[in-house]
């Protein structure tokens, strides 16, 4: 019985865990990572602020945990999309318009997680996100070269390559106005991505043109 209690305890310090880091998400989504505050966020969530510091002690944990569960959030969903793929090179499409499509319907969260100025100490947070989904993009990369899909090329340089391609292309402030045309900006691209990896250019087409769109969530 002292063992099932516990473990309740346990589900329900996790389940409140996650309804705190659920309302940081919904916060940053509407306004940013300048709207990731301790007070509004316990508001949203339904508790008192001082349970918030229970669990974050300062605002910069909270964020740091918001980063985290960003990264796994997009990586498992970029994982999905790559492993129903049919092969190394499909796979890597496949992953490209996946984050890319995600980070165009959720640009505000997106450039919040992995662009908006944060506060030095988050640096480190920060820079593990980055490193994470580069790490995914690199690997499916070296798996492509590695099937001769691809050119020989460096694929952790490649990686960090697309990733600023995407965040640029699709969140940061160069990028253009995407409303009303969602689907053609993310296969564009795409297709840049693949050109630029080594890809001729129909057979890139073909892959854009093949790869379905992923759905939210």
């Amino acid at each position: 019985m002292p063992y099932r209690r516990t473990e309740n305890v346990a589900r329900r310090l996790a389940a409140r865990r996650d309804a705190i880091v659920a309302a940081a998400r919904q916060a940053a989504s509407e306004s940013g990572m300048a709207a990731v505050q301790i007070a509004p966020v316990a508001a949203r969530a339904g508790i008192a602020a001082g349970t918030v510091y229970r669990y974050f002690p300062a605002k910069t944990d909270l964020i740091a945990a918001l980063f985290a569960e960003f990264a796994a959030r997009e990586i498992a969903a970029l994982r999905r999309a790559a492993d129903a793929a049919p092969g190394p090179l499909s796979a890597l499409a496949a992953a490209i318009m996946t984050f890319a499509a995600r980070a165009l319907a959720n640009r505000c969260l997106a450039f919040a997680a992995i662009a908006e100025p944060v506060e030095p100490e988050l640096a480190g947070a920060r820079l593990a996100l980055r490193q994470q989904i580069a790490g995914e993009f690199s690997a499916r990369i070296a798996a492509a070269v590695a099937g001769g899909h691809l050119p020989e090329q460096d694929a952790t340089l490649a990686a960090a390559a697309l990733t600023g391609l995407i965040v640029e292309g699709l969140i940061g402030p160069l990028a253009p106005d995407a409303t009303g045309r969602e689907r053609d900006v993310v296969q564009s691209l795409t297709l840049t991505a693949l050109r630029a990896l080594g890809v001729a250019d129909a057979r890139a087409r073909g892959l854009v043109v093949q790869t379905p769109l992923p759905a939210q969530g």
